[in-house]
C-alpha cells in the first residue's frame, strides 16, 4: 500500500481508536495521547505493516499494546477525570435524555469495574463493531478466547446492572410518553 493510502486509512481509524483508547483509559485527555503514540508507532513500524492484512486490527493492537506499556510504567497512577463527564446530551426530550445519561452513565460505571480483558473484547465487538476473527487479531488471542471473554463479559455487565437476559439498560428511556 503506498504511504499516502497508509495514511488516509490511519486518519480514517482515528475515530475509532480514540473510542477504544477511551474505553481503556477512561480519560478523554489520555485517550488522546494514547492515540497519538500509537499512530506513531504505526507510522514507525509503517514497514512491518503487510499489505493486505487488515490495518484497522494491526493499528489496535499497536494501541492496546501502547495501553499496556503505560500501564507497567505506572502501576500506582489512577483514573484522573471521571468518564462521566464525557457525556454531553442535549437538543432532544429532558426526560429522554435523562433517562439516556443515567443508564449511559451505569453502563460506562459497570464496564469500569469490569476485568480488562473483558471490557477490551466487549468495546472492541459491541462498540466498534468488529467481527469475533477481527477482535482476535487486534487482541493477539484465540478466536474462541474472544467468544469466552465476551460471553462472560455480557453476562457480568447484565448482573452488574441487574437486567435480566436480553434486557436493555435503556428500556424506560421513553417513560412519560410522547
Amino acid at each position: 500500500m503506498p504511504s499516502s493510502a497508509f495514511a488516509e486509512e490511519l486518519v480514517a481509524l482515528l475515530p475509532r481508536l480514540r473510542r477504544f483508547a477511551q474505553s481503556l483509559c477512561g480519560d478523554a485527555s489520555l485517550a488522546d495521547d494514547l492515540v497519538q503514540l500509537a499512530c506513531e508507532r504505526a507510522l514507525k513500524a509503517r514497514e512491518t505493516y503487510e499489505d493486505g492484512t487488515r490495518l484497522d486490527a494491526w493499528v489496535f493492537r499497536i494501541l492496546r499494546n501502547a495501553w499496556l506499556d503505560g500501564l507497567r510504567k505506572k502501576k500506582t497512577e489512577g483514573i484522573s477525570e471521571p468518564v462521566e463527564d464525557v457525556i454531553g446530551l442535549s437538543g432532544e426530550d429532558g426526560r429522554k435524555v435523562a433517562h439516556v445519561s443515567i443508564a449511559a452513565n451505569a453502563v460506562m460505571e459497570a464496564m469500569g469495574r469490569l476485568a480488562e480483558d473483558h471490557r477490551q473484547v466487549l468495546t472492541l465487538v459491541c462498540v466498534e463493531e468488529m467481527s469475533y476473527r477481527e477482535a482476535a487479531d487486534a487482541l493477539g488471542a484465540p478466536i474462541g478466547t474472544v467468544m469466552s471473554r465476551l460471553s462472560r463479559a455480557r453476562k457480568a455487565l447484565a448482573a452488574a446492572l441487574g437486567l435480566e437476559e436480553g434486557e436493555s439498560p435503556l428500556e424506560g428511556a421513553d417513560a412519560g410518553g410522547s
